[in-house]
């Protein structure tokens, strides 16, 4: 059936309900988009409309949540089905609506030298995910100049510069504030260089979080790999606990990087921007043959991990926190205090593999790494190999010896 402006709105609306039975839909899922639209269809009934389009599903959507005391889930299903017979009715693909950002907009004076500053910092090798971070730091950094009525850089001073980096919370952003300040000055753009009197944060030492080889059995032990969803999670489970993948590489996963005839995984990580290749170990292997052959929905998308639910679309990072998170609950796992995603994971392999004794470079390489000092981080709990550094406490000689011999006071 060609959708046009002459087909009535019963038409639309069946043709609709079976394009969506033929993504899978469920039976609930079905039964609340087709109460909706009958209600949109009684809607236009009421006020005369013949034919629908966009704007009017658009209006509907307007006036129910606008005259009507509804709850915000109910909300959200009325603005998700006339977003998506919307697109139905254009032809176009659906879209899922991204998550809104915590944008912030400068003035133009601070954007254009913000602007040349990450523009730089792009040419010097930065990853995406720096830059981002870069802009973020220094766009709050700067809307605290212009609270505090620094709206150019001209009049930049130490106390203004000193001020704007106290009321910053986050003290990590200090060292991306330096680069900027002396950028500036680099450029021109500020006779002085301020760089040096921002302060200097010292991360504290971080222990890696690590779960035992006991705790992460019991973990995967606890998926019900009966169901289509304990089958792609347990395979996405062991990617990580056996091979410390990152989840954003887990779930850009794609056919072409599994080679199942020659038993390995390639791919570029994502953080890193290196290409890794990780043996396809037996118990992945057969994990994911298992999820692939008996549990993905059919879908010529060329991602392994999908949603269980239609639109078949990849499964997110969040999807991975979510459901780990959930695993560690029902396996009875401490995770007070503790965190808990699949970062943690890598961490508990490679000091696994360190307190085993496995080389350096060894785990380095499984964990991705390029700089040969990375792995220095885990070895903080290598306790046992720790303990044959150790030096002999020296005996006690002169005043000291006196005082624990009770021949002294205080």
């Amino acid at each position: 059936m060609t959708i046009n402006n002459n087909n009535s709105m019963n038409e639309l609306k069946e043709v609709f309900m079976w394009s969506l039975k033929e993504q899978s839909y469920g039976k609930e899922t079905l039964k609340n988009y087709r109460r909706i639209i009958n209600r949109l269809e009684t809607y236009m009934s009421e006020n005369k409309i013949k034919i629908y389009t966009p704007e009017t599903g658009n209006k509907f959507l307007n006036d129910t949540i606008s005259t009507r005391t509804i709850g915000k889930s109910f909300t959200g299903a009325l603005c998700t089905v006339i977003r998506r017979f919307n697109d139905f009715v254009l032809g176009d693909d659906y879209q899922l609506i991204e998550k809104k950002t915590d944008g912030v907009i400068l003035p133009p004076h601070y954007s254009s030298l913000l602007k040349e500053f990450l523009g730089e910092c792009i040419e010097n090798g930065n990853k995406p995910l720096t830059v981002a971070t870069k802009h973020r730091f220094c766009s709050h950094f700067i809307l605290n100049l212009i609270e505090l009525d620094c709206n150019v850089v001209d009049i930049l001073s130490s106390a203004i510069i000193g001020k704007a980096c106290i009321m910053i919370t986050n003290k990590e952003s200090w060292a991306v504030i330096r680069q900027f300040l002396s950028f500036l000055y680099r450029t021109n753009r500020i006779s002085h260089d301020y760089s040096g009197i921002v302060p200097i944060y010292k991360r504290g030492t971080i222990i890696p979080v690590t779960y035992t080889e006991n705790e992460i059995n019991h973990l995967e032990a606890t998926i019900d790999r009966s169901t289509p969803i304990g089958k792609r999670d347990y395979a996405f489970l062991l990617l990580a606990t056996r091979l410390a993948m990152r989840s954003g590489d887990i779930v850009k996963l794609t056919y072409q990087n599994i080679d199942f005839s020659n038993d390995t995984i390639s791919f570029t990580q994502e953080k890193t921007d290196e290409f890794l290749q990780l043996p396809l170990i037996p118990l992945i292997k057969d994990a994911l043959m298992a999820y692939i052959s008996n549990a993905r929905p059919l879908s010529d998308s060329s991602f392994i991990f999908l949603r269980m639910h239609a639109p078949y679309l990849p499964i997110t990072t969040s999807t991975l926190r979510f459901q780990t998170t959930t695993y560690f609950k029902k396996a009875k796992i401490d995770i007070s205090g503790k965190k808990h995603g699949l970062h943690s994971f890598r961490s508990s392999l490679a000091s696994s593999m360190v307190n085993d004794n496995v080389p350096y470079e060894a785990v380095r390489g499984v964990l991705g790494h390029v700089d040969p000092d990375a792995i220095k981080h885990y070895a903080k709990l290598d306790i046992e190999r720790l303990r044959d550094y150790a030096i002999d406490v020296p005996e006690p000689t002169g005043l000291f010896k006196d005082f624990l011999d009770g021949k002294r006071v205080l």
